[in-house]
């Protein structure tokens, strides 16, 4: 079964399922495909969770929480959100491995580092052994691999990060994975009366002129 894995570095949903990502990159083959989340809300006219006043401060407290009671290092980058251009081509450029994706989020998830120019991530970049990052992020392949990322994203109907796709199933956000591992387990779970019927579902009233 082919297993992808849509994320965005600016997303801290991304960074609390990423523990269990890293699990199952380890027993299965995980394509790990960073996307830029601003172009899949713009492609989908939609705004993000951190640009409604309200919603904002409390999914802030909320993944905070979440991060607690897992047991998982989560500190706020200095500013929040932020662009993620920079982190996303530098993974790329690394070759969205698990130990490249896992450097760029403890960076800027757990240590609580800026993550907007490739100039804050240049510690990462070290790390990782990238000599000349800012050559790096600008090599027109990285680029092209990014926007070709995007594209698989909107041919996949992803509409969110973090999503993981199995076999161009959806699996939106953290707190579907173990609906996804469930999946994994038995396809035909799709394939059950109730789930088949919940996918016609008519639309009886809509807020869309």
């Amino acid at each position: 079964m082919s297993i992808v894995w849509y994320f965005d570095f600016i997303s801290p949903y991304a960074w609390l399922q990423w523990p269990k990502l890293k699990l199952l990159a380890a027993s299965r083959p995980v394509t790990l495909r960073p996307i830029l989340f601003a172009g899949v809300l713009d492609r989908i006219g939609q705004k993000g969770p951190a640009e409604i006043p309200g919603k904002r401060e409390f999914i802030y407290r909320h993944v905070l929480w979440r991060a607690r009671q897992q047991g998982q290092p989560l500190r706020f980058p200095p500013a929040h959100p932020f662009n993620p251009l920079a982190a996303l081509r530098l993974c790329i450029a690394c070759g969205s491995t698990v130990e490249a994706t896992d450097a760029i989020f403890d960076w800027i998830w757990a240590q609580g580092n800026l993550g907007d120019s490739i100039e804050a991530l240049a510690p990462v970049a070290a790390r990782l052994g990238i000599a000349d990052p800012a050559a790096a992020i600008s090599d027109p392949a990285v680029k092209a691999q990014l926007r070709a990322n995007f594209d698989a994203s909107m041919a996949d109907g992803v509409f969110g990060v973090p999503t993981l796709s199995l076999d161009g199933r959806l699996f939106w956000g953290g707190d579907a994975h173990d609906f996804a591992l469930a999946y994994l387990d038995d396809p035909s779970l799709w394939d059950e009366p109730e789930m088949r019927r919940l996918g016609e579902l008519p639309v009886t009233a809509s807020r869309i002129g």
